[in-house]
């Protein structure tokens, strides 16, 4: 069975580092390309970072500098480094796959919530 598993959720210091990580199993993971995405309430789930399968990685122009995706192919792991934490942040953030060779094979994490706050 495929499983994305996402750790890290609680509360943060504003200005505080973060590391989200996600833990996957049930497909080949070193075939997809993996990403965090962010949702806040009444808003768009939207794109935060993506590495592809050779580790080339991309950002959202909010928190490109700030943020840092990587992955582990050994453990199946990817991971979010998140600095300097803004109280405005969007609370949800979602672990995704998908196959670099079919986009319509994708999988979700069930997301989790970091609420920053002093």
């Amino acid at each position: 069975q495929v499983q994305l598993v996402e750790s890290g959720g609680g509360v943060v210091q504003p200005g505080a580092a973060h590391k989200l990580s996600c833990e996957t199993s049930g497909f080949i993971f070193t075939l997809y390309a993996m990403a965090w995405y962010c949702q806040g309430p009444g808003r768009q789930r939207e794109l935060v970072a993506l590495i592809t399968p050779g580790g080339l990685d991309n950002y959202s122009a909010s928190v490109k500098g700030r943020f840092t995706i990587s992955r582990d192919d050994a453990k199946k792991t990817i991971s979010l480094q998140r600095n300097a934490l803004r109280p405005e942040a969007t609370p949800v953030s979602y672990c995704w796959a998908r196959f670099a060779g079919d986009s319509f094979l994708q999988f979700w994490a069930q997301g989790t919530q970091v609420t920053v706050s002093s």
